[in-house]
């Protein structure tokens, strides 16, 4: 985990390799809310030290927070989340619970078989006054107030409800009770949650004197500084129904050249000497690297039957052009999206780029198209309010190009 970057800090280092080393069922624990129906790629860093730690016998435990989405973690905001119903929550806890069965071993066989637990179980249940008598006296405002996630928010003058001041006492909670339950002695998390992590520690320590740990990773940003995830065209979505694999597998590919090989040891399990290997190659030699990563990656999240279709789109789309106005070849692994013959003229392609992910907003679609980077097939869109008309489309359909590496497909019916 070192060599491959995952660690960052963590309570006693030494101390969490001993336990590790003497517990054959050593349990460590991650906790996502429900805030969305799927995670991105930002949270990809975490999940694969899961899956790293399954993979050395340790058993991963997956909270979903349920409970504690209807709170919201104030950390990095500068405003309170948007109040999510119960059945909003219970759709998105659907949603980001698909993923880790990508990435993790589910079951009962094994002690190193994971397991995924929902936080309502226990914090729906709490009564206010007995929970602030039991636990209420171990944490002080004086330190609460020093939480990087509050002083932020105070510094930039940004309010801080007092529903998002309690989520610390309820994350560290948490750690208290998977610990009870599950004899959890590890929590995993991003720099950014330090301060909460060491709050379950420290309470798990107070009320049952039992040793736990916690470890965080860095948070991760590209080259350029950019935020892990962040795209022009929005977020890189790890659920297939909001992100096609070929665009999932394009992101990879896309890295920019002082990243490959620090992602390679993070996003793929590649063994560390043939990343060394792949870290001599220079200029355009790199793109081999970037193929690796995005093959590797994305056979990991979508499985590797999905690559050859993926190979083949990306041949057929960019390696040569079409003798039909660039629209040929196999275009199954695109995003795609309908449109009704009797709205031909009257969809404007902005509103159909951003229908397909291509960009963010219809501004930006604007942007792309005075810019010339916006296509259908091959040809040039130069009319930032053109529709699509019947002449657009080949055998029923008609590519659109964000860029030399963006596309996705509309279908006329």
């Amino acid at each position: 985990m070192r060599d491959r970057g995952y660690l960052f800090q963590c309570t006693n280092l030494d101390a969490l390799d001993e336990s590790m080393m003497k517990d054959d069922t050593f349990s460590a624990y991650l906790g996502f809310d429900a805030t969305a129906d799927s995670l991105h790629v930002g949270s990809l860093l975490q999940i694969m030290i899961l899956r790293h730690l399954q993979k050395s016998g340790c058993r991963p435990v997956v909270l979903v927070g349920g409970a504690t989405s209807k709170v919201g973690d104030p950390t990095g905001k500068d405003e309170s989340r948007k109040m999510l119903t119960d059945e909003a929550i219970a759709t998105n806890v659907d949603g980001i619970s698909k993923v880790f069965e990508k990435f993790l071993t589910f079951g009962d066989e094994k002690a190193s078989d994971a397991i995924m637990v929902n936080n309502d179980e226990w914090l729906s249940s709490l009564k206010y006054l007995e929970f602030l008598r039991d636990m209420g006296t171990y944490f002080t405002i004086n330190r609460m107030l020093q939480f990087e996630s509050v002083k932020q928010r105070m510094a930039r003058e940004a309010p801080l409800s007092f529903l998002e001041f309690n989520y610390m006492i309820l994350q560290a909670y948490d750690f208290l009770e998977l610990s009870r339950r599950y004899a959890v002695k590890l929590q995993l998390g991003g720099s950014d949650q330090w301060g909460n992590i060491v709050s379950g520690t420290e309470l798990t320590r107070r009320v049952d004197r039992n040793q736990v740990f916690g470890l965080t990773a860095p948070l991760i940003t590209t080259s350029d500084g950019k935020k892990m995830g962040k795209t022009e065209g929005g977020a890189i979505w790890l659920n297939a129904d909001k992100l096609s694999p070929y665009e999932y597998w394009q992101f990879w590919r896309n890295t920019a050249d002082a990243d490959v090989i620090r992602f390679l040891k993070l996003f793929t399990e590649l063994p560390l000497p043939e990343i060394e290997e792949l870290s001599a190659l220079k200029g355009s030699s790199i793109n081999a690297a970037k193929e690796v990563l995005a093959d590797s990656a994305t056979a990991l999240l979508h499985g590797p039957e999905c690559l050859p279709k993926i190979h083949e789109t990306a041949a057929s789309l960019f390696a040569a052009k079409s003798s039909v106005g660039g629209q040929g070849g196999d275009t199954s692994s695109l995003s795609r999206t309908s449109l009704d013959r009797s709205s031909l003229g009257s969809v404007r392609v902005t509103d159909l780029f951003l229908r397909l992910n291509l960009t963010a907003s219809k501004k930006e679609a604007k942007r792309l198209i005075q810019g010339g980077g916006a296509r259908i097939g091959d040809v040039k869109i130069e009319d930032e309010n053109k529709c699509l008309e019947e002449g657009d489309f080949v055998d029923g359909e008609c590519v659109l190009r964000a860029g030399k590496k963006k596309a996705g497909v509309v279908v006329l019916e």
